[in-house]
């Protein structure tokens, strides 16, 4: 008896740390994320982030995004001006999957800032990560429809 009950003291103790026993564990997004984790598609949100790089025209709409949550977000450009979006904050507070230009898709580390020179587009898959919230902008503008609010919570 006292070895059953060793074992499975044991096993809750190892299981605790990942989420399976006690009411500190946060409720996950998916049923079952099976061996997909925080990529599955019950995971991922239906709705893209849209952005638009155009001179003098609004970024986009202020976005209320759930930590842990999967999203991907399309970056335009129309060419009428070489413009960049930065966001340290933000890029800092989601963990990248892929950035997805002309179908090469890159994984990088970290970023903080797109440019672009000429039209184009970006895709963005992320997981949001750190609550807070966080701006994306054009650099040097000042105007609020020259930035997009994305709130983590």
């Amino acid at each position: 008896m006292k070895h059953k009950i060793l074992s499975l003291v044991l096993t809750l103790g190892l299981m605790a740390p990942l989420g399976y026993v006690g009411t500190a564990s946060a409720k996950p997004l998916c049923d079952n994320f099976g061996f997909a984790g925080l990529l599955a598609s019950c995971n991922r949100s239906k709705e893209k982030i849209k952005v638009t790089l155009s001179s003098g025209k609004p970024l986009g709409k202020d976005v209320v995004l759930e930590s842990g949550a999967y999203y991907k977000m399309d970056i335009t450009s129309d060419g009428s001006a070489e413009l960049a979006l930065s966001g340290p904050s933000f890029f800092r507070a989601i963990w990248i999957n892929e950035i997805v230009i002309n179908q090469i898709e890159i994984r990088p580390m970290a970023i903080e800032s797109l440019e672009f020179d000429a039209a184009g587009s970006a895709e963005i898959s992320f997981v949001a990560i750190k609550p807070g919230t966080h701006i994306l902008r054009i650099p040097g503008s000042t105007g609020k429809t020259q930035q997009i609010k994305l709130t983590i919570k």
